[in-house]
């Protein structure tokens, strides 16, 4: 098996081939069925000819086949473009944007199928890709509050962190298959030759069971699932006692969120995580369970604070948007756009700035705003966004989704009343709309675009 880039996963994997690799659809595959599956790919790519350096869109879930398709694809140095069913409505425009040249997609019973675009790549930043027969990651960012960015990645710089064997863990697949934290949770699993739990829905009766039912020790999630888990209960119909970890990121963890967490679960380790599309996903420690509070960065990784702003320099950064303007400084540095707390070593996401809310010159972060609502009984979600004013510039709405059948009056009162001593009055939404339909992405993430 003549490997390159993924010789080291190769044989980590080759020298545990009884261990658990992936559950998936409720069967157990081992690692020596993915050793001899990505083998098989490489002979099907040839067979199939998609040539070395080839765009190509791997639409899939974290089936064992798309796994192994993955990892023969990047050691056959192909630009990958995951993308999942959670964008349906937007797969012709990302194939266009990435100039998809062959599509491999994985049916729901694990078969693949593929078609020739016709395209050929011209992007010069592809085509300097190609011309190093190093692979590639294509990665769409979110979109929640505007239109996606196409961040093109060198996989090998991406790959590099995983050399470094850690901690071996049975871990869930939460985050999807085409987000930076989903390929970051497959590919620590696999280096360190835990096991990969997939979930056919991430819903909070199906993740639950799924945690019980084979042993799960890692949950990487985001703040509004853990916001969903914590209005189902169904933490308590469950035996959750084999989690040792639950990571959160992708938006800022409201605190009420993060407490109620830290005593359903005392034992527990709620850590914060921090990546982006752009640079990939820093270590991170945060100050304890229960804390805001956190040190990111990590071997490959130097961040800086400008005027109250986060800014990071990665060696796995990406080589760039293809399209949109590059977002890095002169001298390499990646703008977040988070705007943040300093504390010693430690930082705390306040927000991103685009999302602040400036009511007459005073400051709103919405997640403060948000992390009070929630604490309201009946307040099942609330997204906070600024609207203007004739008067103050801005002012604070707050959509709320809400279990009681109280009608806005009724809700607005109770509302003032609860937030008078917990919010200074200008944070005090002055605007409330009352929704019924859900206020998060298949992503798991708020939309704040109304």
């Amino acid at each position: 098996m003549n490997t390159t880039h993924i010789t080291f996963l190769v044989e980590r994997f080759k020298a545990h081939p009884d261990d658990e690799a992936i559950v998936w659809g409720g069967q157990s595959y081992t690692y020596g069925w993915m050793a001899d599956g990505i083998e098989r790919w490489m002979r099907e790519l040839d067979e199939q000819n998609i040539p070395r350096g080839a765009v190509v869109s791997l639409e899939a879930d974290f089936s064992p086949n798309a796994v192994a398709l993955l990892l023969a694809l990047i050691d056959r140095g192909c630009i990958l473009v995951p993308i999942t069913s959670s964008v349906e409505a937007k797969k012709p425009e990302f194939r266009a944007i990435a100039e998809v040249e062959s599509i491999l997609e994985i049916t729901d019973d694990d078969r693949v199928v593929q078609r020739v675009t016709g395209v050929e790549a011209k992007h010069e930043l592809i085509l300097k890709l190609k011309h190093s027969g190093h692979p590639g990651l294509v990665l769409f960012s979110s979109g929640s509050t505007g239109k996606n960015k196409a961040a093109l990645h060198d996989f090998v710089p991406l790959l590099e962190k995983f050399k470094v064997e850690r901690h071996s863990m049975r871990t869930m697949t939460f985050l999807l298959f085409d987000h930076i934290g989903g390929v970051n949770t497959l590919l620590y699993t696999l280096s360190n030759t835990g096991c990969v739990v997939t979930v056919a829905e991430r819903s909070p009766e199906v993740v639950c069971a799924a945690i019980e039912a084979h042993q799960v020790e890692l949950l990487p999630t985001s703040p509004t699932f853990l916001n969903l888990l914590l209005l189902s209960r169904t933490y308590e119909r469950f035996d959750l006692s084999s989690l040792r970890m639950i990571t959160y990121g992708t938006e800022v963890m409201p605190a009420s969120t993060l407490q109620r967490m830290h005593e359903i679960l005392p034992n527990v380790n709620l850590l914060q995580t921090y990546g982006l599309s752009e640079v990939g996903i820093l270590r991170s420690k945060s100050k304890s369970s229960d804390s805001l509070w956190m040190k990111v960065g990590g071997e490959g990784f130097q961040t800086r604070i400008v005027d109250g702003l986060l800014e990071i320099k990665a060696e796995s950064a990406m080589l760039g948007y293809l399209n949109h303007d590059s977002p890095f400084t002169e001298d390499g540095w990646f703008k977040t756009g988070d705007a943040v707390e300093v504390d010693g070593e430690y930082i705390r996401i306040l927000g991103r700035k685009s999302e602040l809310i400036n009511v007459g010159g005073e400051k709103v972060y919405p997640v403060e705003v948000e992390s009070v609502l929630l604490q309201m009984e009946g307040v099942e979600d609330v997204i906070v966004i600024g609207v203007p004013n004739p008067i103050t510039g801005q002012m604070v709405q707050a959509r709320v989704r809400l279990s009681t059948d109280e009608d806005l009056p009724q809700f607005r009162k109770r509302m003032q009343a609860f937030c008078h001593d917990r919010l200074a009055r200008f944070k005090i939404p002055q605007k409330v709309i009352l929704v019924e339909k859900s206020l998060h992405s298949e992503r798991f993430k708020k939309l704040r675009v109304e």
